[in-house]
């Protein structure tokens, strides 16, 4: 991310403030400038954040504890109870609850902070870009804490989470765990129209009612949103110029093709950002090695089954390097909830105040940000996945 601060003069002033020797004069200014700040990163981790288009925000009190209400979730298991993913601490490994569906869940959130600082004399030289500089750094590093912690929970929440009604044999699989939400591809290392329409009719299996039946329709909208590596969306471009057919074609004839009508709009778009009306979000932090990836084998384990064959079966996807995994979403059941502080006067969530770690002698002025949150997945029906 890139930030800019605007060369005006009101602006030129107060940064010339809080590099002056009067500790009074530099202190008042420093203030004026945290009030400042704060808004600024707020936005920039609202626009930023990846996960932030899984997650409902829950604002509470900051004084107040956090919690919600599950009298919307009651009766969607037989047992009368909800199963929950989250997380205690900043970092700490999500874990999974069963709470009674008539209770109210109460969220345990954490603090997510940063402290940055510059020497004096760039603020007497009015150096805007050192403190748009400054003033990045503390929105980065925030924002990693924020994205790892908020994949995390989801990704663990797609680990393990388990359906009964999901089987091998109406999935049409040869080799899969039970209950899992997480199927094999067709084929390793490859992403075909045939692993979204398996992904979808997944997706309509787990949600069947608590008692196995036909769930209401409005309640939810299917997969809203797919998030893939760069890789994957390579392969999504080459559909332009690939046949698209995982049955093999009768003696004589060819594999059926896409329509041309698709083709080129693949070919018009540089790549697909929907089909099936799903919407496909690329993702850095997905693909073979990447972090998400390697969060997401190490929480599942010998719980999910990968495409990759080893002695005659598919392997547990822990056993292999070479499988990646997509992640659905139905965003249309609001199943992720981000519980966040605000302030009970401004209703900022992201406070910053000078750092007063620092003396005249050190000739630096800095700055402590933060924010407090907790993630939550209160209903892993509304995530799957495909490991290709």
């Amino acid at each position: 991310m890139r930030l800019k601060l605007k060369n005006t003069p009101e602006q030129i002033e107060l940064i010339k403030a809080m590099g002056n020797k009067n500790q009074l004069v530099a202190r008042e200014a420093s203030e004026a400038f945290a009030a400042f700040l704060g808004p600024v990163i707020q936005r920039v981790l609202q626009q930023a954040a990846t996960a932030g288009a899984i997650y409902t925000d829950a604002p509470f009190n900051q004084d107040e504890g956090a919690s919600y209400p599950l009298d919307l979730y009651y009766n969607e298991n037989n047992d009368g109870y909800v199963s929950t993913w989250s997380q205690s601490v900043a970092g700490g490994l999500p874990t999974s609850q069963d709470v009674s569906a008539i209770q109210e869940l109460k969220i345990a959130t954490y603090r997510l902070d940063s402290a940055v600082s510059i020497t004096k004399k760039y603020a007497r030289q009015a150096r805007l870009d050192v403190v748009s500089k400054l003033v990045e750094r503390m929105s980065q590093e925030v924002l990693l804490k924020q994205e790892t912690n908020a994949w995390s929970v989801a990704l663990n929440a797609l680990a393990n989470a388990s359906s009964s009604y999901v089987t091998a044999a109406n999935l049409g699989i040869t080799d899969l765990a039970a209950g899992s939400h997480v199927v094999p591809a067709h084929e390793g290392n490859k992403f075909q129209l045939a692993d979204l329409n398996k992904l979808m009719t997944l997706n309509k299996r787990i949600n069947s009612s608590w008692d196995g039946g036909t769930a209401d329709s409005a309640y939810s909208a299917g997969i809203t949103d797919l998030y893939v590596s760069p890789e994957i969306k390579e392969q999504i471009r080459a559909f332009a110029y690939q046949p698209m057919n995982t049955i093999q074609a009768p003696s004589g004839t060819s594999s059926v093709p896409l329509p041309d009508s698709i083709r080129t709009d693949i070919f018009n778009q540089a790549g697909m950002q929907e089909i099936y009306g799903v919407n496909i979000v690329e993702l850095n932090e997905l693909g073979l090695s990447q972090k998400y990836n390697t969060l997401f084998k190490h929480f599942a384990g010998t719980n999910v089954i990968g495409p990759h064959s080893t002695a005659g079966r598919a392997a547990a996807l822990g056993a292999t390097t070479a499988d990646e995994v997509l992640v659905g979403v139905d965003n249309s059941r609001g199943a992720f909830i981000r519980a966040i502080s605000q302030d009970a006067d401004t209703g900022d969530t992201f406070t910053t105040a000078p750092d007063d770690q620092f003396t005249q002698r050190n000739e630096r002025i800095g700055f402590y940000g933060s924010l407090e949150e907790g993630r939550v997945c209160i209903d892993a029906r509304a995530i799957v996945g495909l490991v290709v």
